[in-house]
């Protein structure tokens, strides 16, 4: 992967190093997706694009520089991307300014563009849902007094998110077996999360609790997040990590080397179905094949009742240039001839009847279908 990256205003490099670049990042982990900063005018934001490499914070000061951090998945995954359309609306109240009506116009704006970034995940468009609510009731305040408002809210979805991965991880990590081997497809750790992670919190709670397990990680073609992403926090948190390649994953389970399958979500419809990053449908239905749990973890913010099933889920299609090439453009190296096409969905939907159990902070639901659901709801 290339270090370097097209300048784009407004972002501005606060600080490459291994020394986290918030003063009290609320997770308190060493590093972070992204956090609110003090004064509540910009929100910092590690460049995932450029891991293992290059750990590197930007400062980004308006909606327009988070809804490109979004789209360009400088961060990426469903709860982070939550947080972060939460801190983005608050970077829009803090160039907002005029009477109530101008303000709401121009968080209406922002709602918009942050909503139109990713698709897929559910996280963002509840986040936006939660932040415009206080909007609409902040419209009258000053100014400053919205904002104070506004950054409270967002702050608050963040706390939520990794209380919420501290409870999963500790219901997940019951199920595991001291000794046993885990598998995991993309990343779904403190990277996608406010903190902590959710399969990967699975991974962390397990190990607190004192079970010797080992993880592998799929490397997750075409961005790589499980050879770029799981595998740097793991290797940061002492873990003993292995990755292989998408392809591998069948002889691993054929020579049973996998004892359990634990994979995060970008959403979960009504009945069950979930969509997650591409690969993980065939992962579920060779861990079915071979009699190994399949388990899911995930924030109820995950969960979509009013998406009916998998086949309502929108899948986002992203660049082909992704699958056609390696690295960060314009710096990428091309893989494939010229003029071949590429398709390029970022996710895939799992049928609930593969999955074993959904560990979510209000409760383990299993087996997985409609009315376990509404139970929780």
């Amino acid at each position: 992967m290339s270090d370097r990256l097209p300048s784009v205003s407004p972002l501005q490099t606060l600080k490459t190093g291994y020394a986290h670049a918030h003063p009290d990042p609320i997770s308190g982990a060493k590093y972070s997706a992204v956090e609110l900063m003090p004064g509540d005018r910009a929100a910092l934001l590690l460049d995932q694009r450029l891991l293992p490499r290059v750990e590197r914070y930007e400062l980004l000061t308006s909606a327009d520089a988070m809804a490109h951090a979004i789209r360009t998945m400088m961060i990426r995954g469903a709860p982070a991307i939550g947080i972060a359309a939460a801190y983005g609306m608050v970077l829009a109240s803090g160039t907002a300014s005029g009477d109530a009506a101008s303000f709401l116009a121009a968080m209406k704006e922002a709602h918009a563009l942050l909503l139109s970034t990713r698709p897929t995940a559910v996280n963002l468009a509840w986040a936006l849902a939660k932040m415009s609510a206080v909007a609409e009731r902040v419209a009258a305040s000053a100014p400053p007094a919205r904002l104070a408002e506004l950054a409270a809210v967002a702050r608050t979805i963040h706390r939520d998110d990794v209380a919420s991965c501290r409870a999963i991880g500790e219901l997940g990590a019951a199920h595991v077996r001291d000794g046993d081997t885990i598998l995991t497809h993309c990343n779904a750790g403190a990277l996608a999360t406010g903190g902590f992670g959710t399969a990967l919190g699975v991974v962390r709670a397990a190990k607190a609790a004192g079970k010797q397990i080992r993880v592998v990680c799929a490397e997750t073609r075409p961005l790589l997040q499980g050879a770029r992403l799981s595998a740097w926090e793991l290797q940061r948190d002492g873990f003993a990590v292995t990755i292989v390649t998408d392809s591998a994953v069948a002889q691993l389970f054929a020579k049973g080397a996998i004892q359990r399958v634990v994979v995060g979500a970008d959403r979960v419809a009504a009945n069950g179905d979930v969509a997650n990053k591409i690969g993980t449908y065939s992962i579920a239905c060779l861990a079915h094949a071979h009699g190994v749990p399949f388990d899911v973890a995930a924030p109820w913010s995950t969960v979509d009742l009013a998406c009916p099933s998998g086949a309502q889920i929108p899948i986002e299609q992203r660049d082909p240039r992704e699958v056609l090439s390696l690295g960060t453009p314009p710096n990428d190296v091309a893989i494939a001839p010229d003029g071949v096409r590429a398709e390029n969905p970022a996710f895939d939907v799992t049928p609930a009847r593969l999955v074993g159990a959904l560990y979510t902070e209000r409760g383990i639901v299993a087996p997985l279908g409609p009315a376990a659901l509404r139970a929780r709801a």
